[in-house]
C-alpha cells in the first residue's frame, strides 16, 4: 500500500489534482478569499476567545 505522501503526489500529478491546485491558486489570489481564510485560521488557532 502506498504511503500517504505517495498518494498525495499521485493526486497532485493527476488531472483532477491539477484542477484542484489551480482552483486553490485562484482563490488565494482573491483578496476576499484570502481574508476569509485568515479569519478561519485565526479561529482554528484560538484567536477568538
Amino acid at each position: 500500500m502506498p504511503s500517504m505522501i505517495e498518494r498525495i503526489k499521485q493526486f497532485a500529478r493527476s488531472p483532477q489534482g491539477r484542477r484542484t491546485a489551480e482552483q486553490v491558486r485562484r482563490a488565494a489570489a482573491d483578496p476576499r478569499r484570502r481574508a476569509q481564510a485568515q479569519r478561519l485560521l485565526g479561529r482554528l488557532r484560538g484567536g477568538h476567545r
